[in-house]
């Protein structure tokens, strides 16, 4: 196990030793719900919101980096609610000249939305 913590408040990552006892305050600014909703979680696993944040600053010390991806998605995903009548009618335009010249069956438009939107 590469990170652990012993009865001492001394935790161990990557077999270096970090002291419980010397601290630091972090300050954090986030929604009033979503801390909630986090708490409420945590308070079901028995974890306190300053233990989460030490396994949190821990995990990005194992990983050399925040400990998921953080990414664009790769693709543009069309919204309508942000396009003007003529940007509807060109979308709309390019599906109907799609299925007249019949390059996309049913099953391909099923299979591209899920390769691409998970959809």
């Amino acid at each position: 196990m590469l990170a652990y913590a012993c009865k001492n408040e001394i935790i161990y990552i990557n077999n270096r030793r970090y002291s419980m006892a010397n601290t630091s305050v972090v300050y954090a600014r986030i929604d009033s719900d979503l801390k909630e909703n986090a708490e409420g979680i945590l308070s079901q696993l028995g974890i306190s919101p300053s233990s989460a944040i030490q396994m949190f600053y821990s995990q990005i010390l194992l990983n050399k980096g925040v400990p998921f991806d953080l990414k664009l998605p790769d693709a543009k995903i069309v919204s309508i609610g942000g396009m003007n009548r003529q940007q509807i009618d060109m979308e709309l335009q390019k599906g109907i000249d799609s299925l007249d010249q019949g390059s996309y069956s049913p099953d391909d438009t099923d299979r591209l939305l899920m390769e691409k939107y998970g959809i």
